[in-house]
């Protein structure tokens, strides 16, 4: 079968679903491999609880409503690219290796203030999750806002590739994911296969004036067509946060204050750029900005939080050398009386690691605070023979074993930073702080 005859069975269908346990009725089931699973032995149970077809690559499957094809993944990614076509909707996609969801979030938030508008859901931003997304888009959604994440070389290109972007961004480029990228050159070289994939498409690309490395990318791409964002071409004023003020809050030129529910200077880059597109968009600024102030984090990303006995600043979604050094720059910034850290292992660094882990170090020895707390064996490895941390900071092998320790030396009254790797699962002590 080919993708445009499939592409009308997808239309009359109830949807795509990759996984069997989870079968609406009418839908079409792809069935997809994993290191660990094999959907292609589910294809008969995916019939069973309703769906209307089976997309299948093992050719010793047969059946009536079994679509047999050489590569189920394949197959989903060429349909979805076939029904972004289709529809011939705008489409905006961002990647960066900071910041990605909460300026997604943000732009859905002030494009939703005037279109119907789909996004990335969750942590859908890769070769299989962007496909699903599409495949969510309407005849009457206005445009779509996708993001697109990457652990190592081709794979934004490949992205682009599926959901054929006409205007994007990347919010920054950082020390992530070093062991997959092989260098910090290999990351910005990735992230610009975004801009690469605009340039050929004649699109836009939105960029930050204030970080060189984007600047510097983009004067690389000569004939892509830009548009400038940034507290310095947007000539906005960020107010210094404070134990009774910590949120985010900005001052902008026209004398309109935003205050967000937002910690963390570094969401500064978010808000400017969901701004930056509402106005390229056309959206009203005054529903743009109303939009952003509702805006409340979740899921671990910058939330401040009350505790038990604490205020804890919660930004322990995932963590790298760039956001790491964002979050404690922020911390130093912020005036409360007392100040406890909980730092959990930056992952995937690959040989850069102990260097990287080293630096954080240097920084988190100039801050007063009443308790240093680390989780993993990266930072105690870079800590090993340091005086200030023998006496200062405790090394705990995971947060379990960290969480133990605090339910029996519970903190009070203290500021307390969490920020860590996804790995590390620093959220397992939060509720007892």
């Amino acid at each position: 079968m080919n993708i445009k005859d499939l592409h009308k069975l997808f239309i009359e269908s109830a949807g795509v679903t990759t996984d069997s346990r989870a079968i609406t009725q009418g839908s079409i089931f792809f069935a997809l491999k994993g290191d660990n699973f094999d959907g292609n032995n589910y294809v008969h149970d995916a019939l069973k609880e309703g769906a209307a077809y089976a997309v299948c690559d093992n050719s010793e499957i047969k059946g009536e409503k079994i679509i047999n094809v050489p590569d189920s993944l394949t197959t989903l990614q060429q349909l979805a690219r076939y029904h972004r076509e289709w529809l011939g909707l705008p489409l905006f996609a961002l990647t960066g290796s900071n910041g990605k969801t909460t300026t997604k979030e943000l732009i859905t938030l002030v494009l939703s203030t005037k279109y119907n508008v789909i996004s990335t859901t969750g942590n859908l931003n890769n070769h299989i999750g962007v496909p699903l997304t599409l495949l969510k888009l309407k005849e009457d959604t206005d445009i779509a806002v996708i993001e697109m994440g990457a652990s190592g070389p081709g794979e934004i290109e490949a992205l682009c590739n599926i959901a054929l972007p006409d205007i994007g961004l990347i919010t920054n480029v950082g020390k992530a994911h070093l062991l997959g990228f092989g260098s910090f050159d290999g990351v910005k070289k990735t992230k610009g296969e975004l801009y690469d994939a605009l340039l050929k498409r004649g699109g836009r690309a939105l960029y930050n004036t204030d970080n060189h490395h984007l600047q510097e990318m983009i004067s690389q791409r000569v004939g892509l067509i830009t548009t400038p964002y940034g507290v310095s071409a947007m000539s906005v004023r960020i107010e210094d946060p404070s134990a009774d003020k910590p949120y985010l809050t900005l001052n902008l030129p026209t004398g309109r204050i935003i205050s967000t529910h937002l910690i963390g200077s570094y969401n500064t880059d978010n808000i400017l750029a969901a701004l930056a597109v509402g106005t390229l968009l056309g959206t009203d600024p005054e529903q743009s900005i109303v939009a952003i102030e509702n805006y409340i984090p979740s899921n671990n990303r910058s939330q401040l939080m009350k505790g038990h006995s604490n205020t804890l600043l919660v930004d322990a979604y995932n963590a790298n050398p760039t956001s790491m050094r964002a979050a404690l720059e922020n911390f130093i910034q912020m005036k409360f009386p007392s100040k406890g850290l909980i730092l959990g292992d930056m992952l995937e660094l690959g040989e850069d690691s102990q260097r990287e882990h080293r630096e954080i170090l240097d920084i988190v020895s100039g801050i007063d605070c009443s308790m240093i707390l680390f989780a993993g064996t990266e930072f105690e490895k870079a800590a090993k023979g340091d005086n200030f941390y023998k006496s200062k900071a405790l090394f705990f092998e995971t947060s379990s074993d960290m969480r133990e320790y605090l339910l029996q030396n519970r903190p009070a009254n203290m500021a307390i930073l969490i920020k860590g790797s996804r790995g590390t699962r620093l959220e397992k002590v939060t509720d007892i702080l």
